[in-house]
C-alpha cells in the first residue's frame, strides 16, 4: 500500500517529554494522515484494508476523506 501525502511543514518538529504517551513512548506518524503530525493519532487505522501494491489518495490527506486508488503520481515542473 502506498499513499500520496501532501506535506506543508517547512522545518523540523522538535519533540520533548510532553509528546510522550502514557507508556512513555513517542509515536511518530508514518502514514501521513495524522492531524497531529509528526505524532501519530491513530489515523492509520483507516488504511487497514488497503491492498499491497496499490497507490491511494485520501481527499485532503484526511483519514476520514474519500479514498481512491490512483494509477500513478505525476510530478509537475517546479
Amino acid at each position: 500500500m502506498t499513499r500520496e501525502v501532501t506535506h506543508e511543514a517547512q522545518g523540523p518538529a522538535i519533540l520533548d517529554e510532553s509528546d510522550t504517551g502514557d507508556d512513555g513512548k513517542i509515536y511518530v506518524c508514518r502514514c501521513g494522515l495524522s492531524d497531529s503530525k509528526p505524532l501519530c493519532d491513530g489515523s492509520h487505522n483507516a488504511t487497514a484494508d488497503e491492498a499491497d501494491g496499490a497507490v491511494y489518495k485520501y481527499a485532503n490527506d484526511d483519514a476520514d476523506g474519500e479514498r481512491r486508488e490512483i494509477d500513478e503520481i505525476a510530478y509537475g515542473e517546479e
